[in-house]
């Protein structure tokens, strides 16, 4: 006779975890910003959320770690977007949807995320904390697009490795501007979608210097050909919006 099948306790279990890490985010900031960073304590900030100090450090290392409340769940979902790119995706697109997922935790308690921006502002360690999880961020993007060209075969003149860290770089950098100046203007405004212009400039720069390897399938280079006053341009999939301007410049020259 066939076992019942016992219900997945997980998803709650989850956000069973969720919600006390996002209660003890809270007492902290509301204590820091009351009371002081230094005059607050573990067991006042576990105290405040209802649970012992023993709860506390299953959730967070230090008082400073607890007010990034979602940033190794946010890191395990950015990871999993990079993972299940698709093999034709160009791989700085799959980088620019991952930190999207990064901006989107901030986007998603905008309250909260101007008022932990104050915080990090005013208490020097607080800052700290936040660029070592920031960083986490850029290792990973760089470890993927470095990933997506064949170190062995790095000759001179092959620029991926220099391309693949800057443009990691770039695509951070571009997130913090933009979350920056929407924290700033006190949370409003649609942010995505000025981080999809930031995008655009990044991709401009850097879209085509990267991923020339294993990840991306062959694609013939740009070609024009011309029939009395109409040019017809051909590019390949992954080629930046700079790329085919140049592409269809050059016919437009040459017709």
């Amino acid at each position: 006779m066939a076992q019942p099948v016992k219900p997945a306790r997980t998803s709650s279990a989850t956000a069973q975890r969720h919600r006390v890490r996002q209660d003890l985010a809270a007492a902290a900031m509301h204590l820091f910003a009351s009371q002081g960073y230094e005059a607050t304590t573990v067991d006042e900030i576990a105290a405040a959320a209802g649970v012992a100090r023993r709860t506390f450090f299953r959730h967070f290392r230090s008082k400073e770690e607890a007010i990034f409340p979602d940033h190794d769940d946010t890191l395990v979902r950015v990871g999993e977007v990079l993972e299940s790119a698709e093999p034709h995706e160009h791989p700085l697109d799959t980088v620019c949807r991952g930190i999207t997922e990064v901006l989107r935790m901030y986007a998603e308690a905008p309250e909260v995320s101007v008022e932990r921006y104050r915080l990090t502002r005013e208490i020097p360690i607080l800052r700290e904390r936040e660029i070592a999880s920031v960083a986490r961020y850029e290792r990973l993007f760089t470890r993927y697009l470095l990933g997506h060209f064949d170190e062995s075969a790095h000759r001179d003149g092959d620029d991926d490795p220099l391309l693949a860290e800057v443009a990691a770089s770039a695509v951070v950098a571009a997130h913090n501007h933009v979350l920056r100046r929407w924290l700033r203007a006190g949370g409003k405004g649609d942010v995505e979608a000025q981080l999809d212009h930031a995008f655009v400039v990044i991709k401009d720069t850097f879209g085509t210097g990267i991923g020339g390897g294993r990840a991306l399938p062959a694609a013939p280079p740009a070609t024009v050909s011309t029939t009395g006053e109409v040019v017809i341009a051909v590019a390949r999939t992954n080629a930046s919006p700079a790329e085919v301007m140049r592409t269809i410049e050059k016919a437009l020259k040459g017709a």
